[in-house]
């Protein structure tokens, strides 16, 4: 047992080092990755009235290094890299390193802040447990973690900023920029670590010991105190991953309120193919999220204690959030009536004398900048939407199942892909193969995969260990009989499940994408396209907005209120499906 626990985290190891290098090396090489001419984006960039000559783009690229091959490009960005050096921006002619630094420190304000709304919000949900010793607003701080962190930032734009003129909507000056950038990111973070704890709280509290300390008349407060400790650190990897997950919805909230943040840099580096500051920006974002995996891990391993750093500390089993099934039946059926009836009417119909329209008999939702019914695009932007996300789910729920059979390269693999949001990989490959479709569905296919995964090695290692499969190991059965007959069917059905309690999620983290213009396209009528397309005229039209925003929110709140249901019917056994399920992509 000692030896095959050896060699898994042996595996582990080597797939995580194996999987960072091969990350830093497409950093590296995105200049030869890329699908567009780089020489091209700075000749125009640097001066925009001279011709693209042949003579000028060699001139570039010779200034550029281009000219000298993938392999020798490397090799210099790596030498420099070494030595502290980002190399030269593109487009500004400026160093990187100090741009990054300022992007870096300007992020991890707002990081700060978010954190410090995360953790006062999920006091205020966990306080009621504390008190009372049972479950309190459950569902509540779950529809708390599932809103998008652009969805947020955009209602708290519209909402706080435009229509009250309580805070300032853009820029970086003073503590009041601050707020309502971090409460957009904090909230969905607080909704999620309050969850969590508030879900784990009950079942400690009733606990033998805790019976024995009230009894001993130990006070309430050291009560409370204990099991917050005893609750904690199974929970530290899951508050490490919500920190990375911060620095994902960084780059859409910095985006909404002009952040001068590296977040906001890496985008615009990315769209205007100045590679060496999205080098910078992208490496700068993955140190910082593999930093907060270790921090968590070591947060963890202090709170243990030495006597049980070696030992596994697990949660005993939540009790079953209660959902009633008439709640995602409605919400399925407000979408599907809205979903239905744009599908019927035109999506790019342009209509200039009705720009902006309110909402009339003829446009039920109004219309856009341009007169397109804005009830048709978005049920034409449903279809695209839930399709792609179908095929990610798919994909994802292929490669889970197929690494949950190699636990050490699934274990190794994953930490990586975890310290990846979706956006900072959707960045990448914009960069590399341009913005669309297909690119934004690529990132989120990238990432989506590790909890699948997780849960597909556990139940492989359940049934591997179960009774009925010695026997048939005993009586002569073939491996592959027992693999095909035995353990792939008992692992795909829960897992696929999961993957399917999954899909809201997965399209909303393709909203967020194409928000931030790394997915579908103008024309598409994309929803998250069709919310960045609408803030240009907020305060003229807002329903414009409020459109695929409510639709987002009821999407979001269908993920929820499906998952909470799912566990309350199945239960002990539908938990570890559901646990794994992420509120807040």
């Amino acid at each position: 047992m000692r030896l095959a626990s050896r060699r898994l985290l042996t595996a582990a190891g080597v797939t995580r080092v194996l999987s960072l290098f091969g990350i830093v090396t497409a950093v590296g090489l995105l200049p030869w990755l890329s699908g567009r001419d780089p020489a091209l984006t700075v000749l125009r960039a640097r001066s925009a009235e001279q011709e693209p000559t042949r003579e000028a783009l060699d001139a570039v690229r010779q200034d550029l290094g281009l000219d000298a091959g993938p392999l020798s490009l490397l090799g210099s960005w790596a030498s420099d890299l070494l030595h502290g050096d980002l190399g030269t921006s593109w487009v500004s002619g400026t160093d990187v390193l100090p741009s990054v630094v300022s992007g870096l420190q300007v992020s991890l304000a707002l990081m700060g802040a978010a954190f410090a709304v995360a953790v006062l919000l999920a006091g205020a949900l966990v306080a009621p447990v504390l008190v009372r010793g049972r479950r309190s607003a459950g569902a509540f701080a779950a529809m708390l973690a599932a809103v998008p962190e652009f969805l947020l930032a955009t209602v708290a734009l519209l909402v706080c900023g435009v229509w009250l003129g309580w805070l300032p909507t853009s820029g970086w000056q003073g503590p009041a920029y601050m707020v309502l950038p971090a409460l957009a990111l904090g909230v969905p973070a607080g909704g999620l670590l309050g969850r969590l704890v508030a879900d784990a709280l009950p079942a400690v509290l009733d606990e033998r010991w805790v019976e024995l300390w009230r009894g001993a008349g130990v006070g309430g407060a050291r009560v409370s105190a204990a099991a917050l400790r005893r609750v904690l650190p199974p929970l530290v990897p899951q508050f490490g991953m919500a920190a990375v997950g911060l620095t994902g919805g960084a780059v859409a909230v910095e985006t909404v309120f002009a952040v001068p943040g590296i977040g906001r840099m890496a985008l615009g580096a990315a769209k205007s193919q100045d590679l060496p500051l999205l080098q910078g920006a992208v490496l700068a974002l993955l140190l910082l999220g593999l930093a907060v995996g270790a921090l968590s891990a070591l947060t963890r391993r202090r709170l243990l204690g030495p006597a049980l750093r070696d030992a596994s500390l697990t949660l005993p089993p939540a009790r079953p959030v209660r959902t009633h099934p008439a709640i995602p039946s409605a919400l399925f059926a407000v979408l599907a009536v809205a979903i239905g009836w744009g599908l019927l009417r035109d999506p790019y119909a342009i209509d200039t004398t009705n720009r902006l329209a309110s909402p009339t008999g003829s446009h039920p939702l109004g219309t856009d900048g341009l007169g397109r019914d804005v009830l048709a695009r978005l049920g034409h932007g449903a279809a695209s939407t839930v399709g792609t996300a179908a095929a990610v789910c798919l994909l994802s729920l292929l490669v889970a199942l197929a690494l949950g059979f190699l636990p050490g390269v699934a274990a190794g693999a994953a930490d990586i892909a975890n310290a990846l949001p979706p956006v900072i990989v959707g960045i990448l490959v914009a960069a590399a193969a341009g913005p669309g479709t297909g690119g934004a569905a690529l990132a989120v296919a990238l990432i989506s995969w590790p909890p699948l995964a997780a849960h597909a090695a556990a139940l492989v290692q359940e049934v591997r260990a179960s009774s009925f499969l010695m026997a048939q190991r005993a009586i002569g059965a073939p491996p592959l009989w027992i693999l095909t007959r035995h353990v792939l069917p008992s692992v795909a059905a829960p897992v696929a499940r999961h993957a399917l309690l999954r899909l809201p999620g997965i399209a909303l983290a393709l909203a967020s994408l194409g928000f931030l213009g790394l997915g579908a396209q103008p024309p598409a009528p994309e929803w998250g396209l069709l919310l960045d397309e609408s803030r240009a005229y907020v305060e003229r039209a807002p329903w414009a907005a409020l459109a695929p925003a409510v639709a987002l929110a009821l999407l979001a709140g269908l993920a929820v209120s499906g998952a909470s249901y799912a566990q309350g019917r199945n239960g002990t056994k539908g938990r570890q499906a559901v646990k794994e399920i992420p509120v807040g992509v």
